[in-house]
């Protein structure tokens, strides 16, 4: 069963799991299993896409009960009327630690043409562990709080790669032997993505809404073991 956050006539917010895929496309190979087949079951009905997570991305996915629905929330996300918030764990310690990350980035193609995109970030907490790897007898991660401004095809981890800081568990844009060391002493075998909060306009009632997703058991024993938590505002 899917974890809905929030559901009414217009719409309906799920706590999509991480590794599993929001829909049939070529990006995500041979799979059976995709949300808006699992959604439309759970709770029947007309059941359609306001935007677009990352298979490997877990966190707030907002799915319309109409077409009409779905076409007014992707006004909002065209127009930037969204507020996305996202929790990362990535190597290093970024510095500063708040900064606005401006880097164009390609579609889904990478030879394709370079568009706008941007990215905030805060470093929320650190970390230093014992571990040796390479020539370091220890490894720094921080937990950073992401807010993209813009769009783009996996923007938030393409900018953390960018400025040298990528997302632990980012098999594309990552590093393998950091990957491969969460794996061995942490037992996280996930990316480290997580959209945290959504905040919109409803389509209907034009209320502000703010859908907060959870943290996996997973991402919530890392956070446990590091001794970090999550800011409250």
């Amino acid at each position: 069963m899917l974890d809905i956050l929030y559901q009414d006539d217009a719409l309906i917010a799920v706590n999509k799991p991480a590794g599993l895929a929001v829909h049939r496309s070529k990006m995500v190979g041979n799979t059976e299993d995709f949300l808006v087949d699992a959604l439309r079951e759970q709770v029947g009905g007309t059941t359609c896409l306001a935007h677009r997570l990352d298979r490997a991305t877990s966190g707030v996915l907002l799915v319309a009960r109409s077409t009409e629905i779905a076409a007014a929330l992707g006004e909002q996300f065209m127009g930037r009327g969204v507020r996305k918030h996202y929790l990362a764990v990535v190597r290093g310690w970024p510095e500063p630690a708040e900064a606005l990350v401006d880097y164009p980035l390609p579609g889904s193609r990478e030879t394709g043409p370079r568009r706008e995109a941007s990215t905030s970030y805060r470093r929320l907490a650190t970390v230093e562990v014992s571990i040796a790897l390479g020539r370091y007898p220890r490894q720094r991660y921080a937990l950073v709080l992401a807010e993209p401004h813009t769009g783009r095809f996996r923007q938030i981890r393409k900018h953390m790669a960018h400025i040298h800081h990528p997302i632990i568990g980012d098999s594309q844009h990552g590093r393998g032997d950091h990957n491969r060391l969460y794996k061995q002493y942490f037992s996280c075998h996930r990316m480290l993505l997580h959209a945290w909060r959504l905040g919109f306009a409803h389509p209907v009632t034009g209320q502000a809404m703010r859908i907060e997703a959870p943290l996996d058991e997973a991402y919530r024993m890392l956070l446990t073991r590091f001794g970090w938590s999550l800011p409250e505002d």
